[in-house]
């Protein structure tokens, strides 16, 4: 963790940025408490019996061996994603299947190592390093760690450090976000939306109004580096703060006085920005009461019991008017992929005042199918989970990332739909939810022919039925240019066709090899530009 605080106070040092009187404000009455996580990094502190006495049977010894023989392989299960756990998930995770799940190495996790280094091309929207800003919304990295790490990480190109091919053929890792650069950024931009009547002249885009801090975990920096950036981002005209964390179930303590007294204080300084949390419970063990035999501990009156620290940090931050609280959670195999525990997640946590946001299939990470639970299945899943809820307890809708944007998993349909060749067993239909650019496919959709065992959009292609969202389109949106072909990584996805008229192989139908090793550059061809816009 140390390395990771060091590369995130290195990005805010290159810099060079100089806070104004008014952030000040905020800045001089920050306290940075220190936090005792215990956190055990890696195998290596199981495996030769370092770790804490009661952290020692967490590994059966057959497990540490299989997880053993795989060091220094190409299905090394640390080079993929690294180990990594707090004493809090450890305590919860002794009694849970479902959270053992979400935080042990297993070696069945790299028996297959297809899947996408850079999932959803999200790479073609960082006009400056560490910054994605596809929406309206900017995403930043400001670390590349968190207190402890799930094995289904959708970050794990950036937590393990690999390397990525970017669209101009250069390879490198990805790096954090830079607070100079990116108030820069946010300045020229929304310069050029005012002064060209509300939309970017080259890319069409709004004005940049929302910032979403992510990594890693930014709740694992210290007071004073969330304060410097919430008031830089501030400063540069930013009307919402979002920060994404699991800091709840892993390390709820984080969220202590010092931490309430340093946005209280922001708050008053900046009255006019919200703030978001967006916070990833993926399932009930991670904050109910549990007892000796592995059932939820309910009072007197029926309610379900929260453990405490957990419950004292979520009713602070829900207390806030300010700040509003949302949960968001990926469907995983063996994890949550149970609909009595979905639904008891959503209406636990409304009853408390936290909304429920998405739930999404699985992306095409690297190993994604020891992961992923069918797209069909979990739709099936999110829909059982919601019955016997209010209108109120399930908000929350099934997304899938695509390069095009978010999509919405809308139907799943059982019975033949007469006279559409295809649809014979029923059909699935993706609605996109958000676009980039002037969002031009927004509240478009594809409709394909079921597949019960499809993980990924891949396994639909030879299925579509109706493509009026394009999701099975070589096209880019516009604003994008075409980065260099990777088919030296991914293979050439087989052709399908729509009823009497050809049809070209999807973009994000394809998987690449995690090949163990630096990655080739494109094959020969004109370097496509980068993505243009204001401040890149």
């Amino acid at each position: 963790m140390r390395t990771c605080l060091k590369q995130a106070d290195e990005a805010m040092m290159k810099s060079k940025y100089q806070p104004t009187n008014r952030e000040q404000l905020v800045l001089d009455e920050v306290e940075n408490p220190r936090y005792d996580r215990q956190i055990v990094n890696g195998l290596d502190p199981f495996m030769s019996g370092s770790a804490p006495e009661d952290f020692q049977n967490f590994y059966t010894a057959q497990e540490l061996d299989d997880l053993r023989q795989l060091r220094d392989t190409e299905r090394d299960v640390e080079t993929r994603m690294p180990v990594k756990i707090t004493r809090h998930y450890f305590e919860m995770a002794k009694s849970s299947s479902a959270l053992k799940k979400l935080v042990k190495a297993s070696a069945d996790e790299t028996a297959n190592l297809e899947g996408d280094p850079d999932p959803a091309n999200q790479l073609d929207y960082s006009p400056i390093e560490g910054l994605l800003h596809k929406y309206e919304m900017g995403l930043l990295y400001v670390i590349s760690t968190c207190s402890a790490h799930c094995r289904f990480c959708y970050r794990e190109e950036l937590i393990g450090r690999k390397e990525i091919e970017r669209s101009d053929g250069t390879v490198k890792k990805k790096g954090l976000a830079h607070v100079g650069e990116i108030t820069d950024y946010i300045r020229a931009h929304n310069a050029a939306v005012a002064a060209n009547g509300g939309t970017h002249p080259e890319t069409g885009r709004p004005k940049l109004r929302e910032i979403l801090l992510s990594g890693g975990d930014p709740m694992v920096l210290p007071n004073s580096k969330l304060a410097a950036w919430f008031t830089a981002l501030a400063e540069a005209g930013t009307e919402v703060i979002r920060i994404g964390t699991k800091e709840l179930a892993f390390h709820p303590d984080r969220f202590d006085e010092a931490f309430f007294s340093m946005i209280d204080r922001f708050h008053d300084v900046y009255p006019d920005v919200s703030m978001r949390f967006m916070i990833h419970f993926n399932h009930p063990d991670e904050f109910l009461m549990k007892d000796s035999d592995g059932q939820y501990i309910s009072d007197d009156k029926g309610f379900l019991q929260w453990r405490p620290n957990t419950r004292r940090a979520v009713d602070e931050l829900v207390g806030r008017g300010w700040i509003s609280v949302e949960n968001q959670t990926p469907i995983i195999a063996g994890v949550n992929n149970d609909a009595s525990a979905l639904r008891t997640l959503q209406r636990t946590l409304k009853s408390v005042g936290v909304e429920n946001h998405y739930f999404f299939c699985g992306r095409n990470i690297v190993a994604y199918k020891a992961f992923n639970v069918p797209i069909e299945t979990a739709w099936a899943l999110l829909n059982e989970s919601q019955r016997g809820l209010s209108g109120v307890e399930s908000h929350a809708r099934l997304t899938i990332v695509h390069y095009k944007g978010k999509t919405e998993v809308s139907a799943v349909t059982d019975g033949p739909i007469a006279g559409l060749r295809g649809a014979e067993n029923g059909v699935v239909i993706f609605k996109v939810l958000r676009n980039p650019a002037h969002a031009p496919d927004r509240g478009k959709v594809t409709i394909v022919g079921r597949n019960p065992e499809a993980l990924w959009f891949d396994e639909y292609e030879d299925r579509v039925l109706v493509d009026e969202a394009g999701l099975f389109s070589q096209q880019r949106p516009s604003g994008v240019d075409a980065p260099r072909s990777r088919s030296r990584h991914h293979p050439t996805p087989k052709k399908g066709l729509t009823p009497g008229q050809a049809r070209p192989a999807p973009l994000m139908a394809v998987v690449a090899s995690n090949e163990r090793r630096t990655h080739p550059k494109s094959p020969a061809g004109e370097p496509a530009p980068a993505l243009r816009d204001a401040g890149a």
